[in-house]
């Protein structure tokens, strides 16, 4: 599939090759990579070497969205994100989103020079957070989840996980497009581990094409996730072959980003799979796009 994307004035095309999102999280406790790169000099090491592994979207984010994560400050959230902002984006070509939910936060991030806002309670956190985003034209990224970090792994529950989130997703779409949010600002995000059992993780991925019916680009966060420690007893340092084959399940089946810490070893993978898929026209992912990487 193809997709228009519209961040700050700038238009974009996503599809069909798949883009890579690249995990930058400037925290303490991150599930995976929690301290390794709370320093700036580490945390701009990275972002360089994230980038010369070929991603499309730098990720960068100040406060951690774990099961059970409590929330930080706006000043606290700021110090983490801000200085990285700033050294990375005169650097970089590529992308890049600040994950974070509160309206300051994102303000702040997007006068630096960032062009999307990845908002995991999809608008619902902080009431500004639309004006933001409406005003500032950036991309939004609408994620779905059940409760709070605190709370959603506290017994979550669905009749129809796919039904429920399609529900959401036309409910969130309206809600920004009545606040003046174009459509093709948006990419959604079914939120694979917030506030999911085992059984809607899995079945989420492999029914992800029931999401292309609204017409917009499909971003899947699995990377190193508690799901495929269930499935084969590992910790998260373990889990790289469980995300490569979480992800090329997730390109099969019409995810057009993949949210990543390894994307040098997901993204050999995926251009792998996707010229197996393009040899076969029955295969293969319809339409055309110029290419689009991150440079230094």
């Amino acid at each position: 599939m193809v997709y228009p994307f519209e961040a700050r004035g700038k238009r974009f095309i996503i599809g069909p090759r798949l883009w890579l999102m690249g995990v930058l999280n400037i925290t303490p406790d991150s599930f995976y990579d929690g301290g390794r790169f709370f320093d700036q000099e580490k945390a701009m090491a990275r972002a360089m070497e994230l980038a010369s592994q070929g991603i499309d979207i730098l990720d960068i984010g100040g406060e951690s969205s774990r099961p059970g994560a409590e929330p930080i400050s706006v000043e606290e959230e700021l110090r983490r994100v801000l200085p990285v902002i700033k050294a990375v984006r005169p650097r970089l070509t590529c992308l890049l989103s600040i994950d974070t939910y509160k309206a300051a936060v994102a303000r702040a991030a997007l006068e630096e020079g960032v062009d999307i806002v990845n908002d995991i309670t999809a608008l619902r956190g902080d009431p500004e957070m639309t004006r933001v985003v409406a005003e500032s034209q950036a991309g939004l990224i609408l994620m779905h989840m059940k409760g709070t970090p605190r709370t959603m792994q506290l017994n979550p529950f669905y009749q129809d996980v796919i039904s429920e989130i399609s529900s959401f997703f036309q409910e969130r779409i309206a809600a920004a497009g009545a606040k003046g949010i174009k459509a093709d600002q948006i990419i959604l995000d079914p939120g694979i581990g917030f506030g999911k059992r085992l059984e809607d993780n899995l079945r989420l991925i492999n029914e992800l094409d029931s999401f292309l019916f609204l017409g917009r680009p499909l971003l899947v966060g699995l990377s190193r996730k508690s799901f495929i420690g269930q499935i084969l007893n590992l910790p998260p340092e373990e889990r790289l072959e469980g995300t490569i084959a979480s992800a090329i399940i997730s390109l099969i089946r019409g995810a057009s980003i993949l949210r990543v810490h390894d994307a040098q070893a997901v993204g050999r993978a995926v251009r792998v799979a996707e010229a197996i898929l393009a040899s076969s026209p029955s295969l293969s992912r319809p339409g055309a796009s110029p290419d689009f990487r991150c440079e230094q």
